[in-house]
């Protein structure tokens, strides 16, 4: 058995240069008879107070402190049943290092020894160290694994102490078992203020036991625990007991957010379903009343002396032509084969925001324009290539007289052929001989006035206008162009619709065979029962789908190149 008088290993300096410590001829402390802590009696390392990490070897006096210090926690250390503190930090700016020189930590009791070994037992996440004496008074560590737990789960000693509190029980742990906490179970009080002396022995219970046990966990060994519920049991892991408490009805009445609908412009496609069919019906009733109200105004007296008056049509000039001739026909032709591509290629100049293919002139290679651009700008280009050819025509043949009012009395004529078709009461003109006068203001509408427009505001959008003519731009800005195309396209696209209903509805074998076969007659029923201009025209739509699915990249790019050079970028 090792005497009080043996002496302790010395180690490292603790400032550069200096001696080994601790200083030659310190022993270690020792009980109240003069002798070595009993070897029987395991004791656990005391943690320091305000520091980082528990020291591997025990000391009575802080590094760097004067020799009265030391030797009054020498002193202190010596006494019967205590063990010196090792001191830190001063607790205020500018004061002594905390505790204060000369407090010692009371001798650990059967009690606390065996809530410490509990908590040891228990360990499972991260390690400390427990100190445990040798033969031969050298300490020895071992890693030990350890778990800290909430304080009130950490000690389950009973309470004995006098006036101590019980704990309110609740439910079980584990399925089946007794409620927790066990019976008898006490609050952990505050640990008592360090005072200058050693405290006195007093009467050890559960609470003071609980204080000096979680004090005695060194700080550096307690791992980040995982999140935990009030038993101490980790979220991660499954409840140990049966389940209990389950959602209530109203967190199934909060059905799942639907995902946003997709929009077609500012409307969803039932809204657009919705508007469609609305508008329909809408225009559908103003149809069916406005039949009544223009047949009702045509029976009275006022209505049939102004058809009498006016039928819907005008005699044409003495030498105008009678009959369409092949050329008429084959540059209607030409003229809906183009205008169809020229609608479409246009709606893929507006759509298209980021364009794939450009084309550019061999001459000038910075002036780059998109694929689509180019092929709906070359069609414009045949397409008033076949209008002056059609015009020139017709002042030449004598033709135009047939599309270009002669007369003011167009204008009356042309409400009374409104009127006719409204009632559902249609005119029935011959056009091999003559079209009524809202035929005749439709046509030269459309190829005096519209087509000069898409000409013009065209012009000034495409690459052929000069850019640098800064007096020319200022006087004619590109924003009316562009608010002018537009509705020239839409205008054409609505007459191009009404125009073949109207050229079904009021006898198509006849009206086909007229513009497709240049057959007719000036009897009116002659040539009803000739399909001819029919096939023509059936020919004609499948030539005019077949350039229609043919107007892409693949197909555009070759033939681009004859005429610039095509790019990827």
């Amino acid at each position: 058995m090792a005497t009080f008088g043996s002496s302790v290993r010395r180690g490292l300096p603790r400032v550069p240069g200096g001696e080994p410590w601790p200083p030659a001829g310190a022993a270690p402390g020792a009980n109240g008879n003069g002798t070595a802590p009993s070897e029987a009696t395991p004791r656990v390392a005391t943690p320091e107070v305000g520091a980082a990490a528990p020291a591997e070897v025990q000391v009575a006096e802080q590094a760097g402190a004067d020799a009265a210090t030391s030797r009054a926690a020498t002193a202190v250390a010596s006494a019967p049943g205590a063990r010196a503190v090792r001191r830190g930090l001063p607790r205020v700016p500018g004061g002594e290092p905390w505790p204060p020189a000369g407090a010692a930590a009371a001798a650990p009791s059967p009690v606390v020894e065996r809530a410490r070994n509990a908590v040891v037992e228990r360990a499972g996440e991260s390690k400390r160290r427990v100190e445990t004496p040798a033969a031969d008074d050298e300490l020895q560590v071992r890693d030990v694994d350890s778990a800290v737990e909430p304080p009130v789960a950490a000690v389950t000693t009973t309470a004995a102490g006098v006036g101590a509190k019980t704990l309110r029980r609740g439910l079980p742990r584990v399925a089946g078992g007794e409620p927790w906490p066990p019976a008898g179970l006490a609050p952990i009080a505050a640990p008592a203020a360090v005072t200058d002396a050693a405290p006195a022995p007093v009467a050890e219970a559960p609470a003071e036991a609980a204080a000096e046990v979680a004090a005695s966990v060194p700080i550096e060994t307690v791992a980040p625990a995982a999140p935990a519920t009030a038993t101490g049991t980790p979220l991660s892991q499954p409840l140990p007991f049966r389940r209990t408490v389950w959602a209530g009805r109203a967190a199934g009445t909060r059905p799942a957010a639907r995902p946003e609908p997709k929009r077609i412009g500012p409307f969803t496609r039932g809204q657009w379903a919705g508007a469609v069919i609305v508008g329909g019906a809408g225009l559908l009733y103003a149809a069916g009343m406005a039949v009544f109200a223009v047949r009702w105004l045509l029976s009275t007296q006022w209505g049939v002396d102004f058809l009498a008056a006016y039928p819907g049509e005008y005699h044409l000039p003495e030498g105008a032509p009678v009959g369409i001739p092949a050329w008429l026909g084959w540059q209607h032709f030409f003229n809906v084969f183009l205008m169809v591509l020229i609608i479409r290629s246009g709606l893929q100049v507006r759509t298209d925001k980021r364009p794939s293919v450009f084309w550019s002139p061999r001459n000038n290679g910075r002036r780059k324009m998109s694929l689509n651009l180019w092929f709906h700008q070359s069609l414009d280009i045949l397409w008033i290539v076949n209008g002056v050819i059609f015009v020139a025509l017709l002042v030449v043949t004598g033709q135009w007289m047939k599309i270009v009012p002669t007369s003011w009395e167009v204008f009356p004529n042309a409400v009374s052929a409104a009127l006719q078709y409204v009632s559902l009461d249609w005119p029935t003109e011959n056009g091999w001989v003559n079209y009524n006068s809202l035929q005749q203001l439709a046509y030269f509408a459309t190829v005096f006035l519209a087509a000069p427009l898409a000409i013009a505001t065209g012009v000034r959008m495409s690459h052929v206008w000069p850019k640098n003519a800064t007096g020319l731009n200022r006087a004619y800005p590109v924003e009316w162009a562009r608010a002018v195309h537009f509705p020239v396209m839409l205008y054409f696209v609505a007459f191009i619709a009404v125009h073949v209903f109207l050229v079904f509805a009021t006898g198509a074998l006849r009206n086909l065979n007229h513009m497709y076969a240049a057959q007719g007659s000036v009897d009116p029923n002659a040539y009803a029962d000739n399909w001819t201009g029919f096939w023509f025209f059936v020919a004609s739509l499948v030539v005019i789908a077949a350039a229609w699915v043919a107007a892409r990249p693949l197909v555009l790019a070759p033939i681009a190149r004859l005429f610039g050079k095509v790019s990827g970028r």
